[in-house]
């Protein structure tokens, strides 16, 4: 099978130590790189880790695992797929980190990959996905790298619930009854072609009667996590990644609802008015988010307690 090779590379206004750092920690890609719905890290061994990972890829969500080797003093972080997602059939890479001064840092992604069965348009697929995604990638490294660290909120709220993880599980996977089990969520599209990964779109109120419509990404992974990212968001947030987990112990549950938002500065004067600051975008987002995830868990807690009952 013929290897194909791309580099791509942008010049980013930040020290290496910080642009290194967004890309070892696979935990914060989702609010990073906007392809990446959700990443994990599996097994860390000194410099090595196994990662996996939910992104799109031409629209269409993929998931593989990579194991990657961190080299700080080399600058340096390869990878190679040892799960790729048809139609891949092989894929590797580096991140380099080249030092362009002392706040600036030329960033190059490197890709070396096979299609299956060298079939021209799985070549094709790839090479627009790579292209797209690696582009969006090296750009967006450069507004995360200048971010102001108040435009990054995460909070968590929970709930005890008298009853099985499992019902309440059910309740937040089910998101297609939502308009008629939730008072905020006025309508919702559910696609599940794939078991487990879900295409939401939803139109939510707010207190003041308005309503934002969203576009989600959920990836259900049973029984005790569902994690998301909103392709498309309210105004006030560029970007909205969140879970649902569930802890079950001697019968009753710990469910938990979690948030990361990057604030969209641009926006808060025309949503909250002109003299509204980054504190009144935190405490504005930290109530509304929390009013609808709290609505939720308090219906999932009911229904899991009358399950219970029977």
């Amino acid at each position: 099978m013929s290897e194909q090779h791309t580099d791509h590379r942008v010049t980013v206004a930040a020290p290496v130590a910080v642009i290194y750092d967004l890309v070892a920690d696979v935990s914060c890609w989702p609010v990073v790189f906007p392809p990446t719905v959700h990443a994990e890290q599996i097994e860390r061994s000194g410099d090595g880790e196994r990662i996996r990972i939910w992104a799109t890829a031409n629209d269409e969500v993929k998931n593989w695992t990579s194991r990657r080797i961190l080299d700080r003093a080399a600058r340096s972080i390869t990878f190679r797929q040892d799960r790729p997602a048809h139609p891949v059939a092989a894929m590797s890479g580096e991140w380099r980190f080249e030092p362009a001064g002392p706040d600036k840092t030329v960033v190059r992604l490197l890709h070396t990959y096979r299609a299956v069965d060298d079939d021209p348009g799985h070549l094709d697929w790839i090479r627009r996905a790579v292209d797209r995604n690696s582009e969006a990638e090296l750009s967006a490294l450069a507004a995360a790298a200048g971010r102001d660290d108040e435009l990054l909120l995460s909070f968590e709220d929970a709930v005890s619930i008298n009853g099985r993880a499992a019902d309440a599980y059910t309740v937040i996977d089910e998101a297609g009854l939502w308009p008629q089990r939730l008072p905020h969520v006025a309508r919702v599209v559910l696609d599940e072609r794939v078991r487990g990964v879900q295409s939401l779109a939803m139109d939510t109120r707010t207190a003041d009667g308005s309503v934002h419509t969203t576009v989600s990404i959920r990836i259900c992974l049973p029984p005790d996590r569902i994690v998301y990212k909103q392709l498309q968001t309210p105004k006030l947030m560029s970007a909205h990644t969140g879970f649902w987990s569930f802890r079950e112990h001697n019968g009753d549950t710990e469910m938990v609802a979690g948030h990361t938002v990057v604030i969209n500065e641009s926006a808060i004067a025309g949503v909250l008015g002109e003299d509204a600051t980054v504190a009144d975008a935190r405490s504005y987002i930290r109530a509304a988010l929390g009013r609808n995830s709290g609505t939720t868990m308090r219906h999932a807690k009911a229904y899991a307690e009358q399950a219970r009952r029977g």
